[in-house]
């Protein structure tokens, strides 16, 4: 009866075991999923501040950009200006020294005809006309 009865107290023994291996591994179990949580938490933490610095970066690179091409097209336009303004000038001063030109060579041109006696100005009284 011995046998019997440790081999009854064995399979108690080992029925309690078994509830107690189960019970820790509930335990386990529990812990692992809340470490798992607690990963993918953190991990999605990470993933939002790189996302949102990553943004940040693109709208400050993009601001900088912008700036850079208002600039760019501010002075090309004042170059623009200031180039026209020049032609303008230049074109004025040119016309001006053709027209002087043009009028020194009719003067000329005049003086040389009154000295040969070839000026047809009729409206000079004092002038002689040679025929």
């Amino acid at each position: 009866m011995a046998s019997k009865d440790q081999s009854y107290k064995a399979g108690e023994t080992k029925g309690q075991a078994q509830e107690k291996a189960g019970q820790m591994m509930g335990g386990v179990r529990d812990k692992a999923e809340e470490a798992k949580n607690k990963a993918n938490e953190t991990a999605q933490t990470a993933k939002d501040k790189v996302s949102g610095t990553t943004q940040a970066t693109k709208d400050k690179t993009s601001d900088g950009t912008r700036a850079a091409g208002d600039r760019a097209h501010e002075s090309a336009q004042s170059a623009r200006e200031t180039a026209e303004a020049g032609k303008e000038k230049t074109g004025g001063i040119v016309q001006g020294t053709v027209e002087n030109v043009k009028n020194m060579a009719a003067g000329a041109a005049d003086a040389v005809k009154q000295t040969l006696g070839m000026g047809g100005n009729q409206d000079d009284p004092h002038a002689t006309r040679r025929d």
